[in-house]
């Protein structure tokens, strides 16, 4: 069955943006997107939508929107927004995220792939070890240096990475080590 999918977003530029990257997809069927942002509300209520794609900087109270709607809220970014405000979202997309990323993150924050609205996976220790080295900017040699293993371990792991998450661009996954804390931890691996 299709998401039901509304972008709250006031640039019609943008929005016509990911209205053709989500056309034609079978998971998603996108609403009429809604450009005023002090109408979202009504729309979510009217709509009753399974995600929303949402400017962070139009939601005052992220946790009430939740609330009283039980929805899978993405951020929609493009400009810089404070990392605490996007934890409280289930997803992020970055506009400069390719389309089958901008999709694969829609997707997973879709209700419908587990209760929480996230995937449900782990990384393993190691994996999340060589995403952290990754979301770094190392080389899968320098990567495999470091670890003490061999590039080919490193390429595993990094197919590894890509199946769990769905992301499979380097920066997409600098992004999502970002939202999980995982850079934090740097010094702890």
């Amino acid at each position: 069955m299709k998401q039901r999918l509304l972008i709250v977003e006031p640039s019609e530029v943008i929005v016509e943006g990911l209205k053709s990257i989500l056309e034609g997809q079978v998971r998603f069927k996108v609403l009429d997107p809604e450009l005023d942002p002090d109408r979202y509300m009504e729309r979510i209520v009217a709509n009753r939508p399974d995600i929303v794609l949402i400017n962070p900087t139009l939601v005052d109270h992220v946790a009430k929107l939740r609330d009283e709607n039980p929805v899978a809220l993405v951020a929609l970014v493009y400009q810089y927004v404070e990392r605490e405000t996007l934890k409280n979202f289930d997803a992020v997309v970055d506009i400069r995220d390719s389309r089958a990323v901008i999709i694969e993150t829609l997707a997973q924050a879709s209700p419908g792939e587990s209760e929480s609205g996230k995937s449900n996976y782990e990384l393993t220790k190691r994996e999340t070890a060589v995403l952290v080295q990754l979301a770094q900017g190392k080389t899968n040699k320098e990567i495999a240096d470091a670890l003490n293993v061999s590039v080919h371990t490193v390429i595993s792991h990094r197919k590894n990475i890509t199946r769990k998450t769905g992301i499979k661009s380097v920066a997409g996954l600098t992004v999502y080590a970002m939202l999980n804390n995982l850079i934090d931890e740097i010094s702890l691996l």
